[in-house]
This record gives C-alpha cells, sequence and structure tokens, in this order.
C-alpha cells in the first residue's frame, strides 16, 4: 500500500491511531516519498531538504493523530495538507530567526510550466534547465549566497539586501560575483 492508496485500505491508520508502534512505522515508510515531493518544492529555504523533511513527517504524525473519516475528507488529502502546512510554518519560524522575509522563499510549482505556448519537448527542456540550475545551486551557493540571490530575484536592491541579512554592500556585491562565477556554466 502506498500513501495515494490510504484512502482506499485504512487498516494501518486505525491500528496507529490506536497506539500500534509497527503500523505507525508502516505509514511513515510508506508517506516518505510524499513528505520527500512536497519539501524539494520549497527552493531557496533556509532549511535544508531534511529538516524539512522532519518537519513533513511531524506534520504528518499530527495527520495520523487528528485524522477523523467522518469530516469527509480523504486520509491522503488530509495529510498532504497537514505536511505542508508543517513545512510552511517552519520555514516562516525560520525566516523570521534569520531575519529573512517569507517572501523570499520560493515555492516551485509544476503548474508554471504547462500554461504556455511551448511544445512538449520545449517544457521538457526548459524544465530540465531550471532542475539543472536548481540543482547546481543546492551544491555550489553557500547559505548567506543562496539568500542574496534570492533577495535579488525578488528585486531588492544591494542596500535592501544588505540591510536585511545584516550585511555592508560590499558584501552584498562580492556574493552576488561569487555566485555569477559559480553558476555562470548552469545558466
Amino acid at each position: 500500500m502506498s500513501v495515494i492508496d490510504l484512502g482506499k485500505d485504512s487498516e494501518n491508520l486505525y491500528k496507529a491511531q490506536s497506539g500500534d508502534e509497527k503500523s505507525l512505522e508502516e505509514l511513515f515508510r510508506e508517506a516518505s516519498p510524499l513528505v520527500e515531493i512536497i519539501a524539494s518544492k520549497y527552493i531557496n529555504s533556509p532549511l535544508e531538504k531534511e529538516d524539512l523533511m522532519q518537519e513533513g513527517m511531524i506534520g504528518l504524525f499530527r495527520a495520523i493523530e487528528s485524522y477523523d473519516e467522518s469530516k469527509g475528507a480523504r486520509f491522503k488529502t488530509y495529510a498532504e495538507r497537514c505536511i505542508d502546512n508543517a513545512m510552511k510554518d517552519a520555514v516562516k519560524g525560520a525566516t523570521r530567526r534569520k531575519d529573512v522575509p517569507a517572501e523570499s522563499v520560493v515555492e516551485y510549482k509544476e503548474e508554471a510550466f504547462t500554461d504556455s505556448e511551448d511544445s512538449a519537448e520545449e517544457i521538457y527542456l526548459h524544465k530540465e534547465r531550471i532542475e539543472r540550475l536548481f540543482s547546481a545551486m543546492e551544491q555550489k551557493l553557500s547559505d548567506l549566497e543562496k539568500q542574496v540571490l534570492s533577495q535579488y530575484i525578488l528585486g531588492f536592491g544591494y542596500s535592501e539586501i544588505a540591510k536585511a541579512l545584516n550585511k555592508d554592500e560590499k558584501s552584498v556585491d562580492n556574493a552576488l560575483q561569487r555566485i555569477k562565477r559559480k553558476l555562470g556554466d548552469d545558466i
């Protein structure tokens, strides 16, 4: 059984709600791909993907504890919402602590690429380039560089970025120059 099928076969869910550890572990194992998919939406998050996944698993645990079939929602839908809300709350909390505006976190949405008039091949190639760029950003950029880039993409000027990150403008300029060097081939 996968998370997708939880609404159809809910024996593990009922057992987990009753305190059966084995069923709870089974639900966690089955849901981990879903949690990973939801965590991958949060690019430029101040949290590492593993931290987001942990928050998502906490959201899943809360969903298991509080799910009530009589409310009419499928468990999968309810669990997805709980997982996503837990991650959003964690990102908001982290941005408050780091004095980075929550708006600087970009949520990746697949649908953004399907509304264009491009051919399927062009859409696929575009998505592939974006995925390569995000991967390069994740691997090559420091936390400061990620924060500077997200602010810069949102249209903030050097002085605004410097103030938000508690850095001087020269540090922001240096970070942007490093970003250009590091990502030059990937852009």
